[in-house]
């Protein structure tokens, strides 16, 4: 997609740190940390919301949640805990409309809606 920035990223158009990269996603660091480890874990291909996944769809968000639970115990935060957490839309919060997951740890996040 032209001006999606996750796009650019995987593209190499705007350079980033991958984390983490394969045929499904690639993982990066969110520049807006909420907590202590906060990375994102983004779809090769732009897909934007789940309510418009066709069947084939869900093997990448699949991918996308066993990397979340792989950069979890690398990043040292799965034993102490974690939240896994995509945003749909505008009253969600989602403020890049190309689909992600947030893996969010490091501290408590009970404080953390």
């Amino acid at each position: 997609m032209g001006d999606c920035i996750f796009c650019k990223i995987y593209g190499g158009e705007i350079p980033s740190e991958i984390l983490y990269k394969d045929d499904y996603c690639f993982a990066i660091k969110d520049i807006n940390p909420v907590s202590p480890a906060h990375l994102l874990i983004i779809p090769n291909v732009h897909l934007t919301y789940l309510q418009s996944f066709e069947v084939e769809d869900f093997r990448i968000l699949n991918s996308m949640y066993k990397v979340a639970i792989k950069l979890a115990i690398s990043e040292g935060i799965s034993e102490s805990g974690y939240r896994l957490v995509i945003n749909q839309k505008r009253d969600s919060g989602q403020q890049v409309p190309h689909l992600h997951l947030h893996l969010i740890g490091g501290h408590n996040l009970a404080g953390i809606g």
